[in-house]
């Protein structure tokens, strides 16, 4: 019993062959995704054709005569229009643009909507504003939802609602949008299949957030920290409210989890090693291999009094923040204590959500590339949270989630719970 699992992230797209009864991944593919499209410095834009694309050659390759289900994850908040015939119209509009932030009279466009910039209500308001929704489009929803329409042929989004919510303006209690237009779609909040490909199930898509909690096998005890291009804190949640500057986020069937999202995270650590690879330039000398050269300059070193806090890109609430390097001194102003000093904030600024939540959980895992890729990084979050980190055994954690998810859905497992007792860690 083999399920797949398709995960389209903002630079790169997975699949993954997962064994439904031992958890064991039997094949993991990864492309890039560089389909970007220019346009105003503030826009990200990318080519959801290209990516469609790209899903197909990997899931022909991922085909298997075994095959009992297919599940589908990706990049949350941004959106694409699509029209009658289910084919998209616009580009995908990722959860990086920056147009909720644009003015509107005396208030940006995500403020008039209580709302942040990326969100995918914000984006089509502000399109709606400025004539950008295209003439043929009858609705819009992720890219994910998109791969599940092409899939399965069908003409309209069916959103989960870990998807519906993150396009903001969102009631969880009645699953419905509490600013109301007519291109939004259709959301449900449970673990369903939304068609056939060749005959193989494929579940309603869900966010890579909540993909990744699944895969990470999250509990009601469970803390998981994912570490990517940008960077989160997840936690179950059952009082139904979250401290300022989180979000409740669905999961599945009237289940939650608390979310705090850094806007950096592990591009913090990227934009760092773009400013040493800048300085190698300017030297004449060798930029390669730079990851593995700051992993080198830190070997034993233990500490740093330099500050640093990771903010380049502002936070959701406050998106003029901006990132601050201090108490520099003589003794610290060094290449290794700006390395340690960054894993320190991207650490931090995930520790200080923790704290606001209250919560004491007795697990620890950690999922994304950012904390697989650094050693460092994990042992500085275990000392700060004060729990040995789980990681697990595979390294596409959303992608092996709604594998998991699509196995639930087609009823091989009753729910998401005895779907993660499959999953194998690498340090139990």
């Amino acid at each position: 019993m083999v399920a797949i699992g398709l995960d389209i992230g903002t630079t790169s797209i997975c699949g993954v062959a997962m064994d439904g009864e031992s958890g064991a991944v039997k094949k993991v593919l990864n492309r890039k995704n560089d389909f970007w499209i220019e346009g105003e410095s503030w826009e990200k834009k990318q080519d959801p054709e290209a990516i469609l694309e790209r899903v197909y050659e990997i899931l022909s390759e991922l085909n298997c005569d075994d095959l009992e289900a297919i599940g589908v994850t990706g990049q949350m908040h941004g959106i694409l229009y699509y029209n009658k015939d289910g084919k998209s119209v616009s580009p995908l509009y990722i959860w990086q643009d920056g147009r909720g932030n644009q003015r509107l009279d005396d208030k940006t466009y995500a403020e008039h909507l209580n709302s942040y910039t990326g969100y995918g209500n914000v984006t089509h308001f502000y399109n709606m504003k400025n004539g950008l929704v295209p003439a043929d489009a009858v609705g819009f929803c992720t890219i994910h939802d998109y791969v599940v329409m092409s899939l399965t042929g069908r003409k309209d989004a069916l959103v989960h609602s870990s998807d519906g919510a993150s396009f903001g303006c969102y009631d969880l209690k009645t699953n419905t949008f509490v600013w109301k237009d007519a291109m939004q779609p259709q959301v449900t909040d449970k673990t369903e299949i939304a068609g056939y490909w060749n005959d193989i199930p494929v579940s309603v898509a869900i966010g890579d957030n909540q993909a990744s909690f699944i895969g990470g096998g999250g509990d009601d005890d469970t803390l998981l920290l994912n570490v990517g291009t940008g960077s989160q804190i997840s936690l179950m949640n059952s009082e139904g409210r979250a401290p300022f500057g989180m979000e409740i986020r669905p999961l599945s069937d009237n289940k939650y989890i608390t979310v705090g999202s850094s806007l950096c995270g592990g591009r913090a650590y990227a934009l760092l090693k773009d400013f040493f690879g800048r300085v190698a330039e300017m030297l004449g000398t060798d930029a390669d291999d730079l990851y593995s050269k700051m992993s080198d300059a830190i070997e034993g070193v233990e500490s740093t009094d330099l500050n640093f806090k990771t903010l380049f890109c502002g936070t959701r609430e406050n998106p003029e923040k901006r990132a601050e390097i201090t108490n520099l001194s003589i003794d610290n102003f060094l290449p290794a204590d700006m390395i340690l000093a960054c894993f320190n904030g991207i650490t931090d600024e995930l520790f200080e959500m923790y704290e606001s939540t209250g919560r004491k959980c007795k697990r620890l895992v950690g999922t994304g590339n950012g904390i697989r890729q650094n050693p460092k990084l994990k042992s500085i979050m275990e000392e700060k949270f004060n729990l040995k980190m789980q990681v697990p055994s595979f390294t596409e954690e959303a992608a092996v989630g709604s594998a998991l998810f699509a196995l639930v859905a087609c009823g091989k497992f009753d729910d998401l719970k005895s779907a993660e007792g499959i999953i194998n860690y690498e340090n139990i």
